[in-house]
């Protein structure tokens, strides 16, 4: 406990004397001192509302017999940063958030923690930093935003992104477009659909480190405040039983949160935050898990961009539990992994029902009898790359065409407004890369304008860069090796015919293994000159089939 190692005894006098400073009195020294990492800031639609969550938080630590103590965490909007320079210190965070949190954590000796995230990379960061201190801990995020309404139809950000490339095609004019804009994101929150944000709550869910709704319930209801107090009592719960994180993110749990993304349809970026938390965890975790388990895992969720459910629609259907509900029925879960609760998964779910069978498919009428996600890989993926299989059109599950290829985000985007891409195209953009972009920035913008178009089920998009939860089509990323490491990518030419299969777990680029040796001879790999943290970034980040972690070598 902290008060024997910084408060008790006539040698820690001075570390009392700062505590008096803060306005600490001796009962409070004298409780366990309960961290409260907070990501609340002005910029991000999402954290808005986390000083009203952090403040619930504290109140339920207090009520408890702790003491709580906020100190802050960084948080990127990937809305705001995308189709810019800014979307290259989206990913990067990631390592901030983690190195950042356990800085502070080390330095000023805390019992347990409560981690309060909502959106992409700040999800990920904190519970890194969770395996990598490993006192207790739990999870409450801000929720999801509520749904768009656009003609009484339900919006999120995909269907404004997808709006801009209507307005381009000339389908919509600038009335609509600014209907669009005014009416698409109407409250704070995580934006509305299974993107990269939702994804990773309701996986934190299932991996046990945070309560029952965590995922689902939406920012503004009532019920995210009281979740927000539960979650501050239920940390000095795991402080008395001294449970921590790598109690409960085992392997079984990881099993658990890779079935759940599959069930969801989650965003690809699970494929790299998964294996960057399992391996703070010491948890083996490999791309080829992904299939393994995608291949008797059903598809029991459509929510947007796949289909026309939203997150608020799974909180009402019964949320991540009645989906863990429905997985176990095929034995797919393991209900003995430990949770926050104190309890296992399977005593958690013990009273989850599906309310909604609409929302949530029962387990034998899945979407698809397979996943959400498909790892492929061949000659121009050798270590795989990752398409978000249940947003993909059926009639492109199967695709060859010609390649459209681009060195940047903004080459390519130019060219889909100058409508320069036609249909049965596979557009390439290479050198955006974890190493090579850096940062490996998602590629929301030209995805979006391609399904805006209306050639979301004509044209495929491959990538080394990755992809936000709110894109859909046949939109394939991390490809692995990247084009700044020498990956086929960087030796792909425009006309080149690329073969994709997704049933089959498949991409190829067709052309000869000599032709393909002759271009490697012939041609110098492109470098970009950044500095700062970009640059140290970029020497030390691992491949996107690794979970673009940083070396620690």
């Amino acid at each position: 406990m902290i008060k024997d190692t910084i408060v008790d005894g006539f040698g820690n006098a001075p570390h009392r004397s700062l505590y008096h400073a803060l306005g600490l009195t001796k009962e409070e020294q004298a409780r366990p001192l309960i961290g409260i990492v907070s990501s609340y800031n002005e910029i991000v639609p999402g954290h808005m509302n986390l000083d009203k969550i952090t403040e619930a938080v504290k109140l339920g630590v207090a009520m408890a017999g702790g003491t709580p103590i906020v100190f802050p965490a960084i948080a990127v909007c990937d809305g705001i940063a995308m189709g810019h320079t800014g979307m290259k210190y989206s990913l990067v965070t990631r390592d901030l958030i983690a190195d950042s949190t356990e800085a502070m954590v080390m330095a000023h000796g805390f019992d347990g923690l409560v981690m309060v995230p909502n959106c992409d990379k700040n999800v990920p960061g904190l519970l890194m930093a969770a395996a990598r201190l490993n006192i207790p801990t739990i999870f409450v995020s801000g929720g999801p935003m509520l749904a768009g309404r656009v003609e009484g139809k339900k919006t999120s950000l995909s269907s404004m992104f997808e709006a801009v490339g209507a307005y381009s095609a000339g389908k919509i004019d600038d009335d609509k477009l600014y209907e669009y804009e005014m009416k698409t994101c109407p409250t704070c929150g995580s934006c509305s659909g299974m993107y990269t944000a939702n994804s990773m709550n309701c996986l934190t869910e299932v991996l046990g480190m945070g309560l029952r709704g965590n995922g689902t319930i939406p920012a503004v209801y009532s019920a995210r405040i009281e979740l927000a107090k539960h979650a501050g009592m239920q940390v000095m719960e795991l402080v008395k039983k001294n449970i921590r994180p790598l109690d409960i993110m085992t392997a079984d749990a990881f099993h658990n949160a890779l079935t759940a993304d599959m069930a969801l349809g989650c965003s690809t970026n699970s494929m790299l935050h998964l294996p960057a938390i399992a391996n703070e965890c010491g948890v083996e975790f490999n791309l080829d898990m992904a299939n393994a388990i995608s291949e008797v895992t059903p598809n029991l969720c459509h929510l947007a961009p796949a289909g026309r459910t939203y997150m608020e629609d799974l909180n009402e259907a019964g949320g991540v539990y009645a989906v863990l509900k429905e997985l176990t029925k095929k034995n797919l879960i393991k209900t003995d992994a430990m949770t926050c609760t104190g309890k296992t998964v399977g005593e958690n779910i013990a009273d989850a029902y599906n309310l909604d069978p609409e929302t949530i498919r029962t387990i034998d009428n899945p979407y698809t009898a397979t996943g959400g996600i498909a790892v492929l890989r061949g000659n121009l993926a050798p270590d795989g790359c990752v398409v978000k299989r249940a947003a993909v059109a059926p009639e492109m599950l199967v695709h060859e065409g010609p390649a459209r290829v681009f060195n940047s985000e903004e080459e390519t985007i130019k060219v889909i407004y100058e409508g320069g891409i036609k249909p049965g195209d596979v557009v390439v953009i290479r050198y955006e890369g974890p190493a090579g972009g850096p940062g490996m920035r998602e590629m929301l913008s030209p995805t979006s304008a391609i399904a805006g178009m209306g050639l979301d089920k004509e044209v495929a998009l491959i990538t080394d860069g990755r992809f936000s939860g709110a894109t859909r089509g046949a939109s394939i990323g991390h490809v692995s090796p990247e084009a700044a490491k020498g990956g086929a990518i960087a030796y792909v030419k425009d006309g080149d015919i690329i073969s994709i299969n997704i049933p089959e777990y498949k991409i190829e680029l067709k052309v000869s293994d000599e032709e393909l040796a002759k271009r490697k001879a012939e041609t110098a790999l492109i470098t970009k000159n950044v500095n700062g943290y970009l640059k140290r970034y970029a020497n030390m980040v691992s491949s996107a089939d690794k979970g673009a972690i940083i070396n620690k070598k």
